[in-house]
């Protein structure tokens, strides 16, 4: 029997407004607990400056297991314009490239989406929006392991909806990824940029995704506390245990703009 794999799900930890006590927490729950992966799903830091990419470099080095990283709305050049426009996902690129690891984890296969743009035909520019190519290239992916059993994550910033098919979505063409994400297979997708945790699953022509939605570890909290999302992956049942670091508000699942 394969072994139950335990992921650490973090988000919005933001390095230039982080909270230390809970970054700490984390840091220390990871030294002990040894997860099979820690996945962030962005926002690593508040206005993408070299010193905070710095900071987060050293933090996710720590942990001494496999790092996988989301690039959020926040990690892109917020003062320097012509970066933002020329090469917005440089600095994270430096980052990703020093400190993630290929998750070769049995029986199951993480795939990227990108929710994140330089701008966008709204404001402010905060919330994602799901490209053309960016499904098609997620998608191709899933294409390439449609014949195999592994549970298939996907990995994104931007939650892909925020209530039932059809309903308010303040991310652009969400809904059409994720019903063509539930119709090629996807099983979970990973999120987080609203600073609250969620577990919502909805269907699609029978193909039910579940979306998991991981809290905040800076001081800019919502409802709920700073917190992470230890995810124990046993066969294809999956379980999420909330965790919260320090004070704050009661938990909420309900998704807000972050």
């Amino acid at each position: 029997m394969t072994k139950p794999v335990t992921l650490f799900h973090v988000s919005d930890v933001h390095f230039g407004v982080e909270n230390k006590a809970a970054h700490d927490g984390f840091a220390q729950a990871a030294a002990q607990e040894r997860p099979d992966a820690v996945i962030c799903t962005g926002d690593i830091t508040q206005r993408a400056k070299h010193r905070e990419f710095a900071a987060a470099r050293d933090w996710f080095a720590s942990f001494d297991v496999p790092i996988a990283l989301e690039v959020g709305n926040h990690d892109m050049p917020y003062y320097n314009l012509v970066e933002r426009f020329r090469t917005p996902f440089k600095r994270y690129d430096r980052l990703a490239n020093a400190v993630v690891s290929p998750l070769d984890i049995e029986g199951i296969a993480f795939v990227p989406l990108r929710t994140t743009v330089c701008a966008q035909s709204r404001f402010p520019w905060s919330d994602g929006v799901v490209t053309d190519a960016a499904l098609a290239w997620t998608l191709a992916r899933l294409e390439a392991i449609s014949g195999d059993s592994r549970l298939k994550v996907i990995t994104c910033h931007h939650p892909l909806m925020a209530g039932p098919p059809g309903g308010p979505n303040p991310t652009i063409h969400g809904d059409r990824a994720f019903a063509a994400l539930a119709r090629a297979g996807a099983d979970l997708v990973l999120s987080g940029h609203v600073h609250n945790p969620f577990d919502l699953t909805y269907e699609v022509d029978g193909h039910g995704l579940r979306m998991i939605g991981a809290g905040t570890l800076s001081t800019r909290l919502r409802a709920s506390p700073p917190g992470f999302n230890a995810i124990v992956i046993e066969g294809r049942s999956v379980t999420v245990d909330v965790r919260t670091l320090g004070d704050g508000g009661a938990t909420e699942l309900a998704i807000q703009g972050g």
